[in-house]
């Protein structure tokens, strides 16, 4: 399975950008979107917004949440089966643990001609390299909804943020980062951060806190052959967040913009490693 079905956009008559099956779309790039693991596919539960999993037989030290944010043109429902993935590779990854996958908006996105699909933020450079120009106003946006339902998972269920891993990939990977370490002055630090083929954005703008350095590591895994988010991304990224002093795990595959086995087993290991840490 790839995981960027090339399915063509055409702008409905509210110019909002709907799909339909098959064709090739003539403006390109198209998507960064769907769970599927390269050389195998995760079964797809029904989308949603929020919810938990009961199975296993150990405990990650107390409730505790992750929030997975989706790609470019995605749904909540292209990585939901996380929630049965991950604990079925380390079982206390399913007691008290809950998982969130947030709904991006629909919006225009410049490099794919203004057409507005589910998306984070705007993007304007093609393949997305180091120097991409920044939506610092999209981004923003996006990480404070990202904030908002952190905060809801402490308000409704008693989960703090030192109990709670932000993650995602791609688009949602790069919101993630900016979650996690550019923004928590003042605020608690996050259990830890995932980024599975995202890139480091707004570097003009990182400050990050010694308080997140101390208590806010990073899975950071990328596909050699990433052909959208350029594998360049994942090294100076690294090189940036370790200089600062962020404890980063970071892992290379032999894929292009997509997720590999080994990436999912060894993000269930980072997951139970730093949720095993005491509330």
């Amino acid at each position: 399975p790839v995981i960027n079905s090339a399915k063509k956009i055409k702008p409905s008559n509210n110019k909002q950008a709907t799909l339909s099956g098959g064709s090739v779309m003539l403006v390109r790039p198209l998507l960064f979107s769907s769970a599927a693991i390269a050389g195998r596919s995760l079964p797809l539960t029904t989308a949603m917004s929020m919810s938990s999993t009961t199975s296993g037989d150990q405990q990650c030290g107390g409730k505790s949440a992750v929030v997975f944010l989706h790609g470019l043109g995605d749904s909540p429902a292209g990585w939901s089966s996380l929630e049965h993935q991950l604990p079925s590779l380390k079982p206390s990854l399913g007691q008290d643990v809950h998982y969130v996958f947030p709904p991006a908006p629909t919006i225009g996105i410049t490099i794919n001609g203004g057409y507005e699909m589910p998306g984070w933020f705007d993007l304007f450079d093609w393949p997305i390299g180091i120097s991409a120009k920044d939506d610092k106003t999209g981004k923003n946006k996006a990480a404070q909804q990202i904030e908002e339902a952190v905060e809801k998972l402490e308000k409704d269920m008693g989960i703090p943020p030192n109990r709670v891993v932000v993650g995602g990939f791609s688009q949602g990977g790069a919101v993630a980062l900016l979650t996690a370490y550019h923004r928590r002055k003042g605020k608690v630090p996050f259990a830890g951060c995932v980024c599975l083929s995202g890139w480091l954005t707004m570097k003009d703008d990182l400050e990050i806190t010694d308080e997140v350095i101390k208590s806010t590591p990073l899975f950071w895994g990328h596909g050699q052959a990433d052909d959208k988010v350029l594998y360049e991304q994942q090294p100076h990224g690294v090189q940036i967040l370790r200089e600062l002093g962020v404890d980063v795990s970071d892992a290379a595959y032999p894929m292009g913009h997509s997720s590999h086995p080994k990436e999912i087993e060894a993000m269930a290991e980072f997951l139970e490693r730093v949720l095993k840490k005491d509330s």
